[in-house]
């Protein structure tokens, strides 16, 4: 696994608008892919084996396939990027960033107008702490 880009804070406000454009895609993506994935149980529950698959359940497979790529290629996005994705229901990413020489989250959830939280690698969204400037990354450290 490569190293992780590690974000100061001003760093991480300036990826902001372009991380919020995909995250609100992805966001609106989900419950589409969800959709097709429960008409595509719905049909698979009344085909046989032996039966083989009908052009509706071929068609809805397409579907889920052709949803997920896009939901992937979004999530590719973030991860050039350089930021977590982290939850599709509320649109949760993090930015990992140093706190007295240790990786720590900045943490950013879709509808939030900035980066004002941080939490520990382990501690998740309910672990969030507002950012205490002076002890997160103030300088460009990246590592590749």
């Amino acid at each position: 696994m490569p190293e992780p880009r590690i974000f100061t804070v001003q760093e991480a406000e300036r990826a902001l608008p372009l991380v919020a454009r995909i995250v609100q895609d992805i966001v609106a993506a989900y419950p589409a892919w969800r959709e097709t994935i429960g008409q595509y149980e719905m049909l698979a529950a009344g085909v046989r084996a032996d039966q083989g698959e009908t052009p509706e359940l071929v068609a809805a497979r397409d579907a889920v396939s052709s949803h997920a790529r896009t939901i992937n290629e979004y999530l590719q996005e973030l991860e050039r990027i350089g930021c977590v994705f982290k939850g599709f229901d509320a649109g949760l990413v993090d930015f990992y960033s140093l706190r007295e020489d240790r990786l720590v989250f900045l943490c950013w959830r879709l509808g939030e107008p900035g980066i004002t939280h941080w939490h520990e690698l382990d501690s998740g969204f309910a672990g969030r702490q507002p950012i205490d400037e002076l002890s997160l990354a103030s300088t460009t450290v990246t590592k590749h």
